[in-house]
């Protein structure tokens, strides 16, 4: 990690005919607030170019001694103690060990521990066992990145990784080494300037109106099953909220309307959702506060091959999993004249780039539908 440091004094020509001070910094500062980095700190000091009188000299030389003086500072609190400090005390730290111990604080998420534990396995065969932070730089983030695009996968001698789980891998693996850089065990992010492995476009299934009245009026075994999809479908709850959600989380009255107060599993965010009467009624008989609603409801094998033959039962030949119907809800809202803002707020997303994959969904079937009248 050691790198050749420095923090020079340099001048910008302004259009006013002054010359501004700078520092010149190496290797860049990394400005949490923007998320970039930055090579210059602008002193707010500034000299006359060509001064002619004894004061203009005198306050040239007064401003380049205190921009002198400033420049030895970061030199000193930059150098010495930012980064020798950081470097010499986390080096030999283990970074394998520090990114089990991030993959085990998922563990309230199946799907979310799951994808952190398959990038800790790959990562464990990239590096042989063994990776110190003092290992972890911008050449190590690449070699990893390439690693999983070549890589076949545990499950497989012959097949390579599938392009959304080397996306998968990789960011769980930026998110480790950020939140190492956060908390000090880097001097410099190492990842911060390698490019991430970009998303394969996916085909979202989701079910249109009819399909989905068709399942509501099909009986399904178990009920509690149906009971969680269909209120899935007419809130977008996710699995994984959907299985934890207890009836302290579900306030309101019939005059003033229903709404969940939930922490999502996937984001740690807390939300309310507004819920219709109808998705109110797929709660059942109100129970204790702190009952589960959905009691009996669990991920397994045996509970996605219910999930099918219900859907099958009810003349639907897609292959429909539950996440689908938080699919079903996004698109339908959509549909139906929804803005994609007020969407993403009901999805829960922080981003609204997250919730755009579903519009160029609905853009596709608006341009199937134009080229079907046919003169």
């Amino acid at each position: 990690m050691n790198q050749n440091r420095s923090v020079k004094l340099r001048q910008k020509k302004l259009l006013d005919g002054r010359l501004s001070l700078y520092l010149d910094i190496y290797p860049p500062l990394y400005i949490a607030e923007t998320g970039k980095e930055t090579r210059r700190e602008f002193l707010k000091i500034y000299l006359f170019e060509k001064p002619i009188s004894a004061d203009q000299k005198e306050h040239n030389r007064v401003c380049k001694a205190k921009a002198e003086s400033i420049r030895s500072e970061r030199d000193l609190q930059y150098i010495n103690k930012s980064f020798d400090f950081t470097d010499k005390l986390s080096a030999k730290m283990d970074f394998l060990e520090y990114f089990l111990a991030k993959t085990k604080k998922r563990n309230q998420s199946k799907g979310n521990y799951d994808n952190w534990y398959g990038a800790y396995k790959y990562l464990h065969s990239y590096t042989n066992g063994q990776c110190k932070f003092g290992d972890v730089n911008e050449k190590f983030c690449e070699g990893f990145k390439e690693y999983l695009k070549k890589v076949k996968s545990i499950k497989s001698s012959t097949v390579g990784l599938a392009q959304n789980s080397q996306y998968s891998y990789y960011n769980k693996f930026r998110a480790a080494v950020k939140e190492a850089f956060e908390e000090r065990l880097f001097a410099v992010n190492p990842v911060l300037r390698v490019k991430g492995i970009p998303q394969a476009e996916t085909q979202r299934e989701f079910l249109i109106l009819e399909e989905l009245k068709a399942l509501f009026e099909t009986e399904c075994e178990p009920p509690v099953l149906k009971r969680a999809a269909i209120f899935s479908a007419l809130t977008g709850l996710r699995w994984s909220d959907m299985i934890k959600l207890s009836w302290k989380e579900v306030q309101g009255t019939i005059q003033d309307g229903y709404f969940i107060r939930f922490t999502q599993q996937k984001t740690q965010g807390i939300e309310t959702l507004p819920i219709a009467d109808q998705a109110y009624e797929q709660l059942g008989e109100r129970g204790k506060a702190e009952d589960r609603i959905f009691k009996g409801l669990k991920y397994s094998a045996y509970t996605n091959v219910q999930l099918s033959r219900w859907v099958l039962i009810a003349g639907i030949t897609k292959k429909i999993t539950f996440h689908c119907f938080r699919h079903t809800y996004a698109t339908l809202q959509l549909t139906m004249g929804t803005d994609i803002y007020t969407v993403s707020k009901l999805l829960g997303h922080r981003h609204l780039k997250t919730t755009e994959v579903y519009a160029k969904v609905i853009d596709k079937k608006k341009i199937d539908a134009s080229k079907r009248i046919v003169l």
